[in-house]
């Protein structure tokens, strides 16, 4: 047995148990603690992606695969977590809310999304899905004496548990055809019977369907805007972050792996989630008046997007679905973090868009970082949001796939409206109403910064090194 290979999931489970024990006997005394003990662990788990030993081949006969592609994700999701310990830290209030069991369920569930990325059994793939969407459920519902947060939790734990139940249906579709959950196993099988097995076709839909319930796609997108409106700030920006980036991955490994013989059929099903993802994203969040309602509405558009490249499959469109996940993962933090640095005179948090207004005579700086990170989350050049989305149309456009590339451009061109938007409210709006609060950022502010500078045109000398680590990591995919 391999453990060497499994070392950052290791160090989490370990460092999450000590920590529980911490915040038992600790109580809120503990939430300094273990926050910082949460982040020490993730910078842990991350050195040792390097040093841990990469293997093509699946461990543990068969249940997981440390390879490069895994690991790409592992980092983001890291990367995601930490911010959200990070952003936490000055946003609850401490006398009742910070408690120390927050650091504690984010790292449950990096846990969980850790084995999502380098799954390569179904069961192992419902294992770390299931823990990672029971520490998310709490984390929703955590402020529990604000009932639109009780709402959230209620709401994810339901549609949560439906959409579980159809993805093991769809699993227990798949074994009973293929008589295993194996990857390797699966993809046998459908070489071997192609999709002229009707329990094979229907195992791969509701598998599918299981997975578009987790990374927000159209139709199984309708818990997104409500849980992200009503979950606490911090929690929101780990949940457009983090848990996009597994379900993506594990999407693509399953796609890729699983049902690789299976392309005609699983391609029309994601060609159908990404345009609905493109348009509804851009169409619904037109009337929307919370500012964590329509960035929820921009994770469907851009999830959409990285689903084109999901379609274009192979090498190319692959790699440009790493390398969007990895722009959009530094956009959908910058702008959630500067969501938490809205707050008024009395220290409550402004979602309202309509109360941005004038924020660029009040607050020029915070006004100039939330243009930068919603002119990128649009594609427009010369922002660094703009590079993803090229690459994404190309793959699309090399796999003879045209018309899907000029649909994700309209799409595009419909969903600039709602960004600019706010961009109009916040320089050309006159304030009114109670001025912003005008507070000391600290470490969020340094954050900000260094996200904007990243999806700034200075990101544009990334392209070089991301583009060679998304493609090595999708090589020791294939």
């Amino acid at each position: 047995m391999n453990f060497a290979a499994i070392l950052p999931e290791e160090i989490l489970t370990v460092g999450a148990i000590v920590l529980m024990m911490v915040a038992a006997f600790g109580g809120r005394r503990a939430a300094g603690l273990t926050s910082w003990g949460a982040i020490a662990l993730l910078v842990g788990a991350a050195v040792a992606l390097v040093g841990a030993p990469q293997t093509s081949g699946p461990l543990f006969g068969g249940l997981v695969a440390a390879d490069g592609f895994g690991a790409f994700g592992k980092g983001l999701i890291y990367l995601s977590a930490a911010v959200a310990v990070l952003a936490a830290h000055n946003w609850f209030e401490r006398d009742f809310e910070h408690s120390a069991e927050y650091p504690v369920l984010i790292l449950l569930s990096t846990v969980g999304m850790s084995v999502m990325v380098s799954a390569t059994s179904l069961i192992t793939l419902y294992v770390g899905l299931e823990l990672q969407s029971l520490a998310a459920y709490v984390l929703a519902a955590y402020r529990r004496t604000d009932d639109r947060s009780s709402e959230a939790g209620l709401k994810y734990f339901v549609l949560g548990g439906l959409a579980s139940g159809i993805l093991l249906y769809g699993i227990s579709l798949l074994y009973g055809f293929t008589g295993t959950t194996d990857f390797v196993g699966i993809a046998a099988a459908f070489a071997r019977e192609g999709t002229g097995s009707i329990g094979l076709l229907f195992g791969l839909v509701f598998l599918l369907a299981g997975i578009a319930f987790k990374i927000s796609a159209v139709p199984f997108h309708m818990w997104t805007p409500d849980v992200y409106e009503g979950a606490p700030t911090p929690v929101t920006a780990f949940f457009a972050s983090a848990p996009k980036v597994a379900g993506m991955l594990m999407a693509v490994r399953v796609c890729a792996g699983a049902l690789g013989p299976a392309i005609d059929a699983w391609r029309q099903i994601m060609i159908f989630a990404a345009l609905a993802s493109i348009f509804l994203g851009a169409i619904a969040a037109y009337g929307q008046t919370n500012l964590k309602r329509l960035l929820a509405y921009s994770s469907i558009n851009n999830v959409g997007f990285a689903l084109i490249g999901l379609v274009a499959g192979g090498v190319a469109g692959t790699s440009a679905v790493l390398f969007y996940m990895a722009v959009y993962v530094v956009m959908t933090l910058g702008a959630f973090l500067c969501v938490l640095a809205l707050r008024d005179e009395a220290g409550e948090p402004v979602e309202a868009i309509e109360r941005l207004s004038g924020l660029a005579q009040t607050r020029p700086a915070l006004a100039w970082a939330i243009a930068i990170f919603m002119f990128s989350l649009a594609g427009i050049p010369p922002l660094f949001g703009f590079w993803p989305k090229l690459m994404v149309f190309n793959a699309a456009v090399g796999q003879g796939l045209m018309w899907l590339a000029v649909l994700g451009i309209l799409g595009t061109v419909i969903g600039a409206y709602y960004y600019l938007k706010i961009i109009k409210v916040m320089f050309f709006d006159a304030p009114h109403g109670e001025p912003l609060a005008k507070r000391p950022l600290g470490i969020e502010g340094m954050l900000i910064a260094a996200a904007a500078l990243v999806v700034s045109p200075v990101g544009y000398l990334l392209i070089g090194p991301l583009g060679l680590a998304t493609r090595t990591a999708v090589r020791s995919l294939f």
